[in-house]
């Protein structure tokens, strides 16, 4: 995926918004993007800990930036 896209595989920041909004297609974008991305760990941190206070930070920054968290960018 480019650097430049939008996160949720590149689709348009309204959706991704509305995605981002209910909490279970935000915790299955958020793992399906970070692996697709090739960051297995992170898509393995984010199943683990994807339904508690990483699910409202990626609600706040989709809204602020149209980003989710890089919880781990390695």
């Amino acid at each position: 995926m480019a650097k430049s896209s939008k996160d949720y595989f590149g689709l348009s920041r309204i959706v991704s918004l509305i995605l981002a909004i209910i909490p279970v297609t935000a915790f299955i974008c958020g793992v399906v993007t970070r692996i697709v991305e090739g960051k297995i760990v992170a898509g393995l941190l984010r199943l683990l800990l994807g339904w508690n206070i990483i699910w409202l930070i990626d609600l706040i920054l989709m809204i602020v930036n149209g980003r989710i968290l890089r919880l781990l960018n390695v």
